[in-house]
């Protein structure tokens, strides 16, 4: 079967990754490597104050990790973030291969900018529109049974 290729984003308890990154990390990583996933890239992606708290907690960090792996493993991915205490919510979106590949390289070069392909010429600017005509000189001045 086919893998897919997907981004997940799983929001942690921002205190217990303070403590212990890697370890926490290692935790994400490995559900999802248990649920069959092959993970390509990942990092932490912004902590701060949630717009409102979930399980008591009203500050948590978001960590993004683009893996690949078969649709039937996200079940399992599922039951495992449920059943850790780290992590308080989790989603997981799949993309086509162009975006993937963008957003893997991006992640990557970390705050480098992304090799895009070059734009279009910007179009050449419109002609100024000629001033105004003095006022008794416009047309519509004229009423339409005057002519």
């Amino acid at each position: 079967m086919a893998s897919n290729l997907y981004e997940g984003i799983f929001v942690l308890d921002s205190a217990k990754f303070a403590i212990d990154p890697d370890g926490v990390s290692q935790q994400v990583i490995g559900i999802l490597e248990k649920s069959g996933a092959t993970v390509d890239t990942h990092r932490p992606w912004q902590d701060g104050r949630l717009a409102y708290p979930i399980e008591g907690h009203r500050k948590a960090l978001h960590y993004l990790v683009y893996f690949r792996m078969d649709g039937q493993g996200l079940t399992d991915v599922t039951r495992g973030c449920k059943l850790n205490d780290l992590i308080l919510r989790h989603m997981v979106i799949k993309h086509p291969r162009q975006l993937y590949d963008v957003m893997v390289q991006a992640l990557d070069q970390g705050d480098a900018e992304v090799t895009e392909a070059p734009a279009e010429p910007a179009a050449a600017e419109p002609e100024p529109v000629a001033a105004a005509a003095k006022e008794g000189d416009s047309q519509s001045d004229v009423k339409a049974g005057d002519e």
